[in-house]
């Protein structure tokens, strides 16, 4: 039998954020409250392990690339490859996410994906060196985190209480900028000392140090609606589409979290071409000067997650944003070794301060029958911008040099920044509080009908 189509779902009510001198319980919590939960401490360390290793390989891949082809537009190439996955299996990460068990989904992904980068390991150490089979293998590791990337995010509130929320954003966002400052710093010693194999081997044993850690904690079982049918996942991610465009806060994430992967995401698979174009350094002086953006975000670090939690996320993601716009602009402007460091320091703190802040807003404000769908849109909005961004900026850099290019990322970063500040609202809705009591699930779901209808369109049955 036909029907016809519900109407999007009416907006969940939102009530103004509270001030910061109303947030008694913000001012109570310490820049590290989220350690004194063991399943938070517990899968924190866990991550910093992995991260840690997959970084040393993010410095490995893009050195070997450039090596063997000396070519930006292979290194834009090899990024789009490895971030192309996410995008493509984004709707059915936000599935999976949401109808399985999230640590069970978490610990297969990590032990396949270790697998894999064993066998690139592998590979490498058996003498082949050829491009085309190295970003096959990455590409493989890509997507099964591709998977399983909107089941971590998911899975993080799960961890602790509701008020530290915030907090264990943002830690968990240092955390991976932690990594992303031990990772290069040891990877360009690595290459410089044992060659990129060792990179590629180190990075698949950290892997088992996340099935390890999903062993010891504990989580309470989500209570979930039961299935209908087999899973259709174009039409959920659609009924996450339009549940999306109900919430501003959630859209001015999507909209900022974009600007970021395009025009800033491609600055950490450039940073070998500063290295050996402009500033004309070695291995050692490469991998310090691609830590420099994780060394940023750790300093930074008790700033977001302390005095961060009192102030209002529209706020504190315009400060972040124009700290990081600037960045780019000076990393480009600058003329020897030590500037570009340290202005890439300080994009380290600007992307910490937008990407804790954009994450915690969407934690915040969406239903939980909503989450890994809503989590799957915003990786899909980050992952679909870096590779289109790594493709762009790569082909630049053959043309105008890789110091013009980031540079003109970074006006046109600081110029979203100002549109989406003075042209729109949507900062504004950061900081709602949505009422979820008032969102029944039904009207957070297509009708049947129509979710077969936009599948079946799809299929072409």
């Amino acid at each position: 039998m036909d029907h016809a189509p519900e109407p999007a779902p009416a907006p969940a009510r939102a009530t103004p954020a509270a001030s910061p001198d109303d947030a008694s319980t913000a001012e109570r919590i310490s820049a590290f409250a989220s350690f004194r939960e063991r399943n938070f401490a517990v899968m924190w360390t866990a991550s910093l392990v992995s991260q840690t290793g997959q970084w040393l390989q993010n410095v490995a891949v893009p050195f070997v690339v450039f090596q063997l082809t000396g070519s930006g537009a292979w290194l834009g190439f090899t990024a789009f490859m490895m971030l192309l996955p996410m995008v493509l299996l984004g709707p059915m990460a936000g599935s999976v996410a949401d109808r399985f068990d999230r640590r069970r989904v978490l610990a297969i992904g990590a032990g396949l994906q270790g697998l894999l980068t064993a066998g690139l390991w592998l590979t490498w150490a058996a003498g082949v060196r050829s491009v085309g089979v190295l970003i096959v293998l990455v590409t493989a590791v890509s997507c099964v985190a591709g998977i399983t990337v909107a089941s971590w995010q998911a899975f993080v509130p799960s961890l602790v209480p509701r008020r530290l929320l915030l907090n264990a954003v943002t830690l968990n966002s240092a955390q991976f900028n932690a990594a992303r400052a031990f990772g290069p710093a040891l990877g360009g010693l690595v290459i410089a000392t044992a060659g990129p194999s060792w990179a590629f081997f180190v990075n698949a044993v950290s892997f088992f140090a996340i099935v390890g850690g999903l062993v010891l904690v504990k989580v309470p079982r989500i209570e979930r609606p039961p299935s209908q049918g087999r899973p259709r996942v174009l039409a959920e991610m659609w009924t996450a589409m339009r549940y999306v465009r109900t919430q501003r806060g959630i859209v001015a994430s999507l909209a900022v979290v974009f600007a970021l992967g395009l025009l800033g995401g491609p600055l950490f698979n450039l940073v070998v071409v500063f290295a050996q174009e402009v500033y004309d350094v070695g291995d050692g002086a490469y991998g310090v000067l691609a830590a420099c953006i994780g060394i940023g975000s750790i300093l930074s670090a008790p700033v977001w997650a302390g005095w961060g939690s009192r102030q209002r996320r529209g706020s504190m993601v315009s400060l972040a944003m124009v700290g990081y716009g600037a960045a780019l602009v000076a990393v480009g402007a600058a003329p020897v070794y030590a500037v570009g460091a340290a202005a890439l320091l300080v994009s380290g703190a600007g992307y910490l301060g937008i990407s804790s802040t954009l994450n915690t807003t969407i934690q915040m404000q969406v239903t939980e029958l909503m989450r890994g769908r809503v989590l799957a849109l915003y990786v899909m909005s980050l992952t679909l911008a870096m590779p289109i961004g790594s493709l762009v900026q790569g082909a630049l850099i053959d043309v105008i040099g890789p110091q013009w290019t980031v540079a003109g990322a970074g006006v046109l970063f600081l110029g979203v920044f100002f549109v989406l500040r003075f042209a729109t609202d949507l900062f504004v809705h950061m900081d709602d509080v949505p009422d979820h009591d008032r969102v029944h699930e039904g009207e957070l779901q297509l009708d049947v009908a129509e979710s077969e209808a936009v599948e079946a369109a799809v299929e072409g049955r």
